[in-house]
């Protein structure tokens, strides 16, 4: 065969204004993040009043960005580089509470991608700093429902990339494994007296994990239900509960990071088993109480996952019931120094966690059973939950 009929090396076309060995580079820089990030921790929380009933805490607030939202934002800048969204120099854009918008600086900086973060004005100041220590730039509006729209329109008025968290974050995450959070959870629990748990609590932010969650229990046929504990102002349960993803709620969330005015995208009803409601009074004081049981503070939405567990410890332990329970904690209590545990912060928002926190700490001493109510649904389309 003539040397012309032989192959030679493919050249990319002249064309392009980016670099697809920039986009490589970006990958293998995010991936290189992950194998040098041990997993996190799954803490047993030892309650001698509930014997019988094993209580486990992982905890999500280890990650480099100090939350859960770590494995999140690693996820959607994967998804977003590999669908061709982020190239070298693109600006990205995101609409967050805070936690979110600090671990995607983190991953914007570590591409040298510029990076700006839409949220409330009310964001907590420590959440503020640690966006701009890694380089993000703050986008600060008062009224939170326009959140999306605003970071829609800054993305398009830089010429960049509009993350969307609340849309991407269901479909971002291999749900089926490669190390999700559900993988890690019963990887760890493989040697525990009772490796299949009776429940797994988590709360609402974009609904992306309580969906990775429901849908890795029905992937691997496990007995396990999954509970998602929702904050006082958000439209989450009200949705679970009427069926309806067009209902909306007028009032901000007080819990930082989960609860919604809106039913997202990434919120999957399908996959969840029971809702609960929590106060957000309640979800401070089990904040508080958890805080003093692990000698080391946590953050507001760990408070509203632990106090739906807590319900479902009281209720195991009144009909006699023996298994194991599992919740997240979600972040470090040192971002809320100013707010949830500011005695002025809460007075100025007509929030009492005291009597909550006389309960709790009855049950979990002596297991008293809990008096307090919370609203409580469970999914009305599983006529399993019948017979639960």
């Amino acid at each position: 065969m003539s040397n012309e009929h032989m192959s030679s090396p493919q050249h990319p076309p002249a064309g392009p204004s980016y670099r697809r060995g920039w986009v490589d580079e970006a990958v293998s820089a995010i991936e290189a993040d992950q194998c040098r990030t041990a997993d996190t921790h799954l803490m047993r929380l030892v309650v001698p009043a509930l014997s019988g009933i094993d209580i486990y805490l992982k905890d999500e607030s280890t990650h480099p960005t100090g939350s859960l939202k770590h494995r999140l934002a690693r996820s959607l800048f994967l998804y977003a580089l590999c669908n061709g969204h982020i190239r070298e120099s693109t600006a990205v854009v995101e609409a967050s509470s805070g936690s979110t918008a600090v671990s995607e600086a983190y991953f914007a900086q570590m591409i040298a991608v510029p990076f700006y973060a839409v949220m409330p004005r009310t964001t907590s100041a420590e959440k503020i700093a640690a966006i701009e220590h890694y380089g993000g730039n703050c986008h600060l509006i008062d009224d939170g429902r326009a959140l999306y729209t605003e970071a829609a329109a800054l993305a398009a008025r830089l010429g960049g990339h509009y993350m969307d968290q609340f849309t991407f974050a269901e479909r971002a995450t291999d749900w089926r494994g490669n190390n999700n959070i559900a993988e890690s959870i019963f990887t760890q629990l493989k040697g525990e007296q009772r490796p299949l748990p009776e429940w797994i609590v988590m709360s609402a932010g974009t609904g992306g994990t309580s969906a990775t969650i429901g849908r890795y229990l029905r992937y691997r046929q496990f007995p396990t239900r999954l509970c998602v504990a929702d904050v006082e102002h958000s439209a989450f349960f009200d949705c679970f509960r009427a069926q309806d993803r067009s209902l909306v709620c007028e009032h901000p969330s007080l819990i930082e990071g989960v609860g919604r005015p809106r039913c997202e995208p990434s919120f999957v009803p399908g996959v969840v088993d029971r809702m609960m409601k929590i106060p957000d009074s309640a979800s401070i004081a089990a904040m508080n109480v958890l805080s003093r049981l692990l000698r080391r503070s946590v953050g507001g939405s760990t408070g509203t996952n632990f106090l739906a567990l807590c319900r479902l410890a009281s209720e195991m332990r009144r009909a006699g019931k023996s298994g194991a329970l599992v919740t997240l904690i979600c972040d470090s209590g040192e971002r809320y120094r100013q707010t949830y545990y500011e005695p002025a912060w809460l007075e100025s928002r007509g929030l009492d966690p005291a009597p909550y926190e006389t309960e709790l700490n009855a049950f979990l001493g002596g297991a008293h059973p809990l008096g307090f109510t919370v609203e409580d649904v469970k999914n009305p389309r599983d006529h399993s939950n019948d017979t639960a």
